[in-house]
């Protein structure tokens, strides 16, 4: 299978018709419905379901939906290879790739990269969000070079540093919420409550074990991968969010307030790579401005 004829085919997914994917291309209709042909027989698939006369729009199969999806992380990963082999020798120049759940440690890789960019401004940085699962499978198929995690690390698969930084749990609310007027927030102050989780948690972790009872026998309302989401339905009054501290602004006019656990719950962090990993110049030289901040000396 041909790189070039995979962008044939996500030109055509794009374009949803050959017509304007040749267009796109610069090919004549018959050579690129031909190309698709011949992987589609490669494959042993049918990846299009040409439409009728009717209508000449193009949709994809089961398995041209999942040929999309690797022939872009495919191409991805090429564009980034491409460019980390033919930078100079004499250059210090790149993209470091980042992917991350929401955390206010975030502010450590920000320092590093600000710090650094007065050296080599032609260093450029692309943060990725997401839950650890999204994390880590970008991080095993190459598409990023590092991920920030909480928790234990799998010592068998990746290198890490501790971050030196905690996230702690609370509870996101109406000011106008019954549990406002708490300083903290129980167990048992949530165990009638409607909440609104991350969709990790559904399969257990730090807030499950604290909360003392089985998810099954709480009201979860609704899940989130990303607590910016879930902020919104805490404002329409659909329940409480549980989530880490500072990722919602709750200064000033907010409508919302946050309010930490009882017993206290906090969640430790790391910075990881995969083993065996070969950085680029930017990656290397990111590493080591991290290792600069204070707060790790």
């Amino acid at each position: 299978m041909e790189l070039r004829v995979l962008q044939y085919f996500l030109a055509i997914a794009r374009e949803q018709s050959i017509v304007r994917a040749a267009e796109s291309l610069h090919l004549s209709q018959p050579t690129l419905s031909t190309q698709i042909k011949a992987m589609e027989e490669e494959l042993g698939k049918q990846l299009l379901i040409r439409g009728t006369k009717g209508s000449r729009k193009i949709s994809l199969t089961e398995e041209g939906m999942i040929l999309r999806k690797r022939a872009e992380e495919i191409l991805n990963l090429v564009q980034k290879t491409e460019k980390e082999i033919t930078l100079s020798d004499q250059v210090v120049a790149g993209d470091v790739y980042i992917g991350t759940g929401e955390t206010d440690s975030v502010r450590f890789i920000a320092k590093a990269a600000k710090e650094l960019y007065r050296t080599y401004p032609d260093i450029h940085y692309h943060i990725a969000s997401g839950n650890a699962e999204y994390v880590l499978e970008q991080l095993d198929k190459g598409l990023i070079d590092f991920g920030i995690v909480f928790g234990i690390v799998d010592h068998k698969k990746y290198n890490s540093i501790p971050l030196p930084y905690k996230d702690t749990w609370g509870i996101l609310m109406r000011r106008d919420s019954p549990l406002a007027a708490k300083d903290s927030i129980t167990p048992e102050d949530l165990w009638d409550k409607p909440l609104i989780i991350s969709k990790q948690e559904k399969q257990g972790g730090s807030f499950t074990n604290w909360i003392k009872k089985e998810l099954t026998e709480l009201e979860i309302i609704a899940t989130y991968n990303l607590l910016f989401n879930a902020s919104l339905m805490v404002e329409e009054g659909l329940g409480y969010a549980i989530g880490f501290d500072k990722i919602i602004n709750t200064s000033g006019n907010s409508t919302l307030c946050f309010r930490p656990l009882t017993p206290i719950l906090e969640d430790s962090m790391s910075i990881i790579w995969k083993k065996y990993q070969i950085f680029s110049k930017a990656c290397e030289k990111f590493m080591e401005e991290l290792k600069r901040i204070p707060a790790f000396i």
